[in-house]
């Protein structure tokens, strides 16, 4: 049964939670994470990309000289691809990139992330992060406290709160999400997951 220490404000180890072994202890398939991670990405492009092709572009409605006679190649239209100012060949369009991805397969692909984290050592809990002034500064301390500096790291907390939601959002190496909203790719993007008791728990209970 895997386990996750649990820190208090400086550090310091003050218990630990004990998970479920058919939730966090999954196998960790590289392929199924790497099939997750790719779906995750390729659902965020836009696909609004376009060219023109020579059917497109304006002009070109009249032959450039005579098909015979002249000493050059025959030419239809000067928007033909090879002309400059003519169309793109097989040029992007716009289409969408989603993929698909049965549900259970994506719930043990997140399974499969947190485990390999708490194998990594590479996640944490804490009681609660408690940063009521809503100042940064007072953030990176806190997390500072717990080993935690300057890379890119995963707050997981159960409900998004606004003095935690300010004073994280001037970090760029900073993510804070709800258990219903972590991905695969950020469990597996971030060098430290840190998560509140109540937040470890409830995404223990989302993915059972």
């Amino acid at each position: 049964m895997p386990s996750v220490q649990v820190l208090d404000a400086k550090g310091k180890a003050a218990g630990s939670v004990e998970l479920k072994a058919d939730v966090f202890g999954v196998e960790i398939r590289g392929p199924l994470l790497h099939q997750a991670v790719t779906r995750e990405l390729a659902d965020r492009r836009a696909g609004t990309h376009d060219t023109k092709g020579r059917s497109e572009v304006s002009g070109g409605g009249r032959k450039p000289w005579k098909q015979k006679g002249t000493g050059r190649a025959r030419q239809g239209s000067t928007r033909a691809v090879q002309w400059k100012g003519g169309g793109k060949p097989f040029g992007p369009t716009p289409r969408k990139y989603t993929k698909d991805m049965p549900r259970e397969m994506r719930r043990q692909a997140l399974r499969a992330a947190v485990a390999a984290k708490i194998a990594a050592g590479e996640l944490s809990a804490v009681e609660a992060l408690d940063v009521r002034d809503g100042k940064t500064k007072s953030l990176v301390g806190r997390l500072a406290g717990l080993g935690v500096a300057d890379a890119p790291t995963l707050i997981v907390v159960r409900e998004l709160d606004s003095s935690l939601t300010r004073a994280a959002r001037n970090v760029p190496w900073i993510t804070v999400e709800t258990p219903s909203h972590v991905s695969v790719y950020q469990l597996l993007r971030a060098h430290r997951v840190v998560c509140e008791r109540a937040g470890l728990v409830a995404l223990e209970e989302a993915l059972s």
